[in-house]
């Protein structure tokens, strides 16, 4: 990989080591391809050596700010830069809808219409970084053939380069905006030509040149007058920043969506106390002229920002909190919470490990952690008392947060970190409060030192706010997540009964999707004088489906007692279903097992088709004849068949969690599972189980529950 050196500090472009004296590599690369195809703004991206991380090299016709939540962003972040990247192809997002469709992350942070091309800087065996480029909103919704054509030449051309550096060794060095200018004080004394100063200043109304930055690099005396300020006071600083009653992110706003859009934007704002002016925004690749005047009565008013104390850079501490609450709305469970921080918030605070730490019972836990070398130096701290000198607890316990730029100054207030260093040489230590009480705290580790600035110390303190909401939700998730599921093993069997010529085992796996859980049952029954066996589920993916689960297993348990024919049990299950007055339906299989003269009589309820595998291998699906759903006619009845058992079948019940897979027909699903329960051979019943289920047991998502019923007779 190419590594990435963070010249951009010096503020100062950095060329490649080799290369001729201003001509940047990137810079030269991305303003070429900006320009064959009319794009307004770009940034090149570099990846790290050896890391999933993407870091911004260089970034052209819009202010860096503007990009502030993904300065360093991870590969599997869901953003358009990061897909083409590991995806290895353009990502095309055609304007503000479909920003917002796709990326509702970077729409919330950047509401505007503009749309927007990333695209791969890879060979093809390495990916050395990723591009995007943008155009204002008027650009048609598709790219063109010919503009696809420039951006991938020009990516291949730059990947290639970069190919050689790395085979040089030649370390290539982020870059300086390639568009900036800086001489705005250079012009302090004059307001250009005379003709032109004398012809401006003839202009009733007030004039302002803004640069992408937000500069002042021009303004007539009119516009002085009417902000309240004077000339030389405004000229190279940024109009928000020294007109104190424009300081509030609602102008920087506008100004943002003109920059971004190239459309014309307006804004009235109160200057105090009682002067309300208009202010039109003319905006072009190279910065934005501003028309000032008086405006007509305004019937509603707004407070103005505060105008006391350093201002911060209230973009990006605006920007990452809106990109980051986006973010957090996806979560459900603390694990997510964890990889949501660990994937795309420390990587864009240049953190390099993180650990979330709750409380439980007046001890610390680890609730996870990401990027220590070696998770002992943070799993250690689980199950600690609160009291315990560490800093961890005390900020948990406290509610205030600690920042320590060395590891001196760490071990100075606590010594007992001596013995275990973790490899890291700066924290931040960030109280998670909700509701005005604390559910953790999140420790933030730096690679090398580093001083935390009062405003970093803000936005990290503002980010945590957002975390602790997220993660007290999903706190709350996973305890009735607990509890539901505990509910639901309750109602299920615990094991299996050992029954003569019989040899049975079950998978049960519950569904990973959201809080629900689902009525999905099965059991076998050591009755006199013959056992049986059921399979069912209920309709429905909540409490109330697991209770009546537990309901109908209990009632074929007692009607198979009582010495009921197949037939029998499923007409009095479904009458009781229809009595309990429940709006749910259940499908159900019921069998009747005499493995003594190798048979099984089977009644079926619209329950999927079970399996049966002979002695020869051939598997046959027993499609045979049954009744309706439980729940669902008083009156139905309900065939039964008597099916094979002879010593050496195997039956497997199973319920449509198995089976169904969006977008495939059910009976190519069946088959499928059949021909799994043929090609598995002779498998003992434990290990067939754990061959049928492995691939949905394997699944990152289960929309479903899925329960597996083996039956396997013998001599």
């Amino acid at each position: 990989m190419v590594a990435v050196s963070d010249g951009r500090r010096s503020g100062q472009p950095s060329a490649v080591a080799g290369e001729p004296v201003g001509r940047p590599l990137l810079s030269m690369a991305l303003t070429g391809m900006m320009d064959a195809v009319g794009a307004h703004s770009g940034a090149v991206y570099l990846r790290r050596d050896d890391e999933p991380v993407l870091e911004m090299a260089v970034m052209a016709g819009l202010p860096r700010s503007f990009a502030a939540p993904w300065e360093r962003v991870g590969l599997t972040a869901p953003i358009p830069v990061a897909r083409a990247a590991r995806e290895r192809r353009l990502v095309w997002v055609g304007g503000e809808e479909e920003m917002a469709r796709h990326y509702p992350r970077i729409a919330v942070v950047l509401p505007y219409p503009f749309a927007l091309a990333a695209l791969p800087v890879a060979t093809g065996t390495r990916v050395y970084g990723a591009v995007f480029v943008t155009w204002p909103g008027s650009h048609p919704p598709d790219l063109s053939a010919w503009e696809r054509r420039h951006l991938e030449a020009d990516c291949e051309r730059l990947a290639l380069s970069l190919e050689r550096a790395a085979a040089e060794n030649r370390p290539v060095r982020a870059e300086a905006d390639p568009l900036d200018t800086r001489s705005y004080r250079a012009g302090a004394d004059t307001l250009g030509t005379v003709e032109a100063a004398r012809m401006v200043a003839r202009l009733p109304y007030g004039l302002c040149s803004l640069d992408p930055e937000g500069r002042v690099g021009f303004a007539n005396a009119a516009a002085a007058e009417l902000l309240g300020v004077p000339v030389g006071d405004l000229l190279g600083g940024q109009l928000w920043a020294s007109v104190p009653w424009l300081n509030d992110p609602l102008y920087e706003e506008r100004y943002r969506a003109a920059l971004i859009s190239q459309a014309v934007t307006s804004f009235v704002a109160l200057r105090p106390p009682a002067d309300w002016l208009s202010f039109r925004l003319y905006p072009s690749t190279s910065g934005i002229s501003v028309r000032v005047t008086r405006a007509r009565s305004v019937s509603t008013t707004r407070s103005a920002a505060d105008e006391t104390g350093e201002a911060p850079n209230r973009l990006v501490s605006m920007s990452q909190a809106l990109s980051l609450a986006g973010a957090l709305t996806e979560t459900v469970s603390v694990r997510d919470v964890v990889r949501l921080v660990a994937e795309e918030i420390a990587p864009a605070v240049g953190s390099r490990a993180l650990a979330l730490l709750g409380a439980h019972a007046g001890r610390l836990r680890v609730l996870g952690h990401h990027g220590y070398a070696d998770p002992h130096v943070v799993e250690r701290f689980d199950g600690m008392p609160l009291t315990a000198p560490i800093p961890g607890a005390h900020t948990l316990t406290h509610g205030v947060p600690a920042f320590f730029d060395s590891r001196q100054q760490l071990e100075h207030l606590y010594p007992a970190r001596h013995s275990t260093p973790d490899g890291h040489a700066a924290w931040a230590f960030l109280p998670l409060i909700a509701s005005g009480r604390p559910v953790g705290a999140c420790v933030l580790a730096y690679a090398e030192p580093r001083t935390f600035a009062t405003h970093e110390r803000a936005v990290l303190t503002s980010l945590a706010g957002l975390i602790a909401q997220a993660l007290d939700r999903a706190l709350l998730y996973d305890a009735k997540h607990r509890l539901a599921h505990g509910l639901q093993a309750a109602l299920l069997p615990h094991s299996l009964p050992s029954l003569p010529g019989i040899e049975a085992t079950a998978r049960y796996l519950p569904a990973t999707r959201g809080m629900e859980i689902g009525g999905d049952f099965y059991d076998l029954i050591a009755a006199r004088p013959l056992p049986a066996a059921v399979i069912g589920d209920v309709q429905g993916h909540n409490v109330t489906a697991a209770g009546l689960m537990g309901q109908i297993r209990t009632a074929v348990r007692a009607y198979t007692t009582v010495g009921q024919e197949p037939a029998e049990v499923m007409r009095s299950t479904n009458r009781l279903l229809i009595d309990l007055g429940s709006e749910l339906f259940a499908s159900c299989l019921y069998l009747r097992l005499d493995p003594a003269r190798g048979r099984a009589v089977m009644a079926r309820a619209g329950h999927p088709p079970p399996l049966l595998r002979r002695p020869d291998g051939q598997v046959r699906v027993l499609d045979l004849a049954g009744g309706p759903l439980l729940g669902i006619d008083g009156r139905a009845a309900y065939t039964t068949t008597e099916v094979e058992l002879t010593p050496g079948c195997v039956l497997a019940l199973y319920t449509d969690g198995l089976i169904e897979t969006p977008g495939v027909d059910i009976e190519e699903s069946v088959t499928e599972l059949g021909r799994r329960l043929a090609a598995a051979g002779d498998l003992p019943p434990e290990r067939l189980a754990d061959d049928l289920v492995g691939h949905v047991a394997a699944a990152e998502e289960r929309i479903d529950d899925v329960a597996l019923l083996l039956i396997r007779a013998h001599a």
